[in-house]
């Protein structure tokens, strides 16, 4: 079996000025990203391997949550950027299987879309709370009956849940 998380990124600022590429996490995001790194270590959904887009909004959400989650091998991946689901899936088809939990972390649409591609069935509610939104700092957890990363295909998944951050504190929105 092969695990694998879908976060989005916490909320960011949008400062004049600074390149899309470049934009940090505001406060609200900066309150969410350790609440959900810690919700996921408390869950017991600690990865081996963390997948990472090269966007500041990214790696500061995953430096706020890494140590909750045990510091696992981090790859930068720049092709997770602003990426559609079908980039966002070559990258994970590309993961070793010595892995067997991966956590991705990116951006919309690309991220929500992939979720949804992915997931062919699980909790009814769940699934359609992840049709309608994925809001920042929000994590999809699917299942795959298979060894091989490569063989992660749309529809396969079981998606074992979807955590809003106000699932877990009304206070982080989102």
């Amino acid at each position: 079996m092969r695990r694998l998380i879908l976060l989005r990124h916490a909320k960011s600022d949008r400062p004049a000025g600074v390149a899309d590429h470049e934009r940090p996490l505001n406060d609200r995001g900066q309150r969410a990203a350790p609440a959900v790194g810690a919700h996921l270590a408390q869950d017991g959904l600690r990865p081996d391997l963390a997948l990472v887009s090269t966007a500041e909004r990214t790696r500061e959400t995953w430096a706020a949550m890494a140590a909750a989650l045990g510091n696992p091998e981090t790859r930068w991946q720049r092709e997770i950027y602003e990426a559609p689901a079908h980039r966002i899936l070559t990258v994970i088809r590309n993961a070793p299987d010595s892995a067997t939990t991966v956590i991705v972390v990116g951006h919309n649409p690309g991220l929500g879309d992939l979720a949804s591609d992915l997931a062919g069935d699980g909790p009814r509610a769940a699934l359609n709370r992840l049709a309608l939104e994925f809001p920042t700092a929000a994590y999809a957890v699917i299942d795959f009956d298979t060894d091989h990363w490569s063989e992660v295909a749309p529809g396969q998944g079981h998606l074992d849940r979807f955590v809003r951050p106000r699932d877990i504190d009304p206070d982080l929105g989102g």
